[in-house]
């Protein structure tokens, strides 16, 4: 090696902050699917869906067993995942719909651009970004675009309208594929946010023949929970041919529980006219109690499974550790060995040691707001705190409550309230307190023109 070479070698060394012999940073994919149960794949006992890809990917990973998502429908459930914070911190508590409902709602018309945002975070520390698929962070017509939140590239459905794909889980992994392709020799963050399994159903006529003796229910809904599966393992395949397999975090989740099943009259979508309706929703829970929209087991945990060859043990099912959605932001920044910003409180913590097989125990609370107005039997709770083996459900406006022991009930059937008044009085105590720090209105980043002319 020339003296200047070696020179050049040095200053770039010195600039950059990295050694010759530095590992490339991980790239990082999170697929998050749409309604399911988290009885749906096969591993966890589904009685008629076939889930062979993520079946390999527990096999070769951890399937943790203790998950919950931050809300029960798709909105703030994805929020909880893009902010590190509970969606009630956003003043999100249903799905974005319309001004009026909104309004109604107290919730802002998007996603607040300038909340904390880990595309940002991850664009900033050098990951080249991508979006695709479902969108949902907004709803009305002057939306902000998907790069006003920290994406290189994006191509999604139910978003701004600026580049709009089909609602199916095909088209979402296409464009994943090229941006894995394209950005292949740096490091990358992919959200893969597939359709399946919400409304409307669109079947694919090979898997319709594939599970042909199955009901007409469980055969659609089947064949969707089957295209979702091929999309994972078109991307294992993908980084096994590209050889960055050995280097990437895939995650796979979905929002919430399986969507509630409809009478016969609903098979079709009553707004589109197009697609098969919630006549085919027949997603299992794996005995959870209650389905999407409930804060009940059925509605926010779900199936979570983790794969990275060499950092994450494989064969593993980890029923112990105790993980929520608002974790992922925290997680990914230091699987990515990016600091958190110095002014950015998170709700959430990093379960690193846990994708690694260590032990985790928890150190802070887990909350949860409902403002759904739905009249389901299981859709009463507004308001729930975790801590510990501990949950507690409440309404505050019926004066509802149950506690369930999570170590003993993982299915929460047992009510043990009124064995357990210490218990109530801290939780309830807890959950207040939670309450009253969060905000009473959407900031005004987060509200169309139109609304603030009203």
């Amino acid at each position: 090696m020339n003296k200047m070479f070696a020179l050049i070698i040095t200053a770039f060394v010195a600039t950059t902050g990295l050694a010759a012999d530095d590992p490339p940073k991980p790239n990082i994919i999170f697929i998050f699917a749409d309604d399911w149960g988290y009885g749906d794949l096969g591993i966890h006992g589904s009685t008629f869906c076939k889930t062979p890809n993520l079946d390999r990917m527990a096999s070769e990973g951890i399937d943790f067993a203790n998950f919950t998502v931050n809300s029960p429908v798709c909105s703030p459930s994805r929020v909880a995942v893009m902010t590190g914070q509970f969606p009630a911190r956003q003043c999100v508590h249903q799905h974005f719909q319309s001004i009026g409902a909104h309004i109604k709602r107290g919730m802002p018309d998007w996603l607040d651009p300038q909340a904390p945002m880990l595309p940002r975070m991850l664009k900033s520390a050098g990951y080249r970004t991508g979006h695709f698929g479902k969108w949902h962070l907004g709803s009305v017509a002057d939306s902000p675009s998907e790069d006003a939140y920290g994406y290189d590239r994006y191509a999604t459905f139910n978003g701004s309208g600026k580049n709009e794909i089909k609602k199916d889980g095909m088209a979402s992994v296409d464009h994943a594929v090229e941006f894995i392709r394209e950005f292949k020799d740096q490091p990358f963050f992919v959200n893969l946010w597939l359709h399946e399994a919400h409304l409307a159903h669109y079947p694919q006529d090979r898997f319709m023949e594939q599970f042909k003796d199955l009901s007409e229910q469980q055969r659609v809904y089947a064949s969707i929970i089957a295209e979702a599966d091929e999309g994972v393992g078109r991307v294992f395949a993908l980084l096994k041919e590209l050889k960055i397999d050995e280097n990437t975090l895939v995650v796979f989740s979905t929002d919430n529980g399986p969507e509630v099943t409809r009478d016969e009259t609903q098979k079709f979508h009553d707004k589109e006219k197009i697609g098969l309706g919630g006549y085919y929703s027949v997603g299992e829970t794996g005995g959870l109690k209650g389905r999407k929209r409930a804060l009940f087991a059925g509605g926010i945990r779900v199936p979570f499974i983790v794969r990275w060859p060499g950092i994450v043990p494989p064969g593993r099912t980890d029923s112990t550790s105790v993980i929520t959605a608002v974790d992922l932001l925290p997680t990914f920044l230091e699987v990515a060995g990016v600091p958190l910003p110095k002014d950015f409180a998170p709700d959430g913590e990093s379960v690193f040691a846990a994708f690694k097989g260590e032990p985790v125990t928890r150190t802070k609370p887990i909350f949860w707001e409902w403002k759904g107005g739905d009249s389901h039997e299981y859709t009463w709770p507004s308001l729930g705190v975790r801590e510990g083996k501990w949950k507690l459900l409440v309404n505050k406006e019926t004066q509802m409550a149950e506690l369930y022991d999570l170590e003993s009930d993982w299915a929460e059937k047992n009510n043990v309230a009124t064995g357990h008044p210490e218990v109530m009085e801290r939780l309830t105590e807890k959950l207040d307190a939670w309450k009253d720090s969060l905000p009473t209105a959407p900031s005004e980043n987060s509200l169309s023109e139109k609304r603030k002319k009203k």
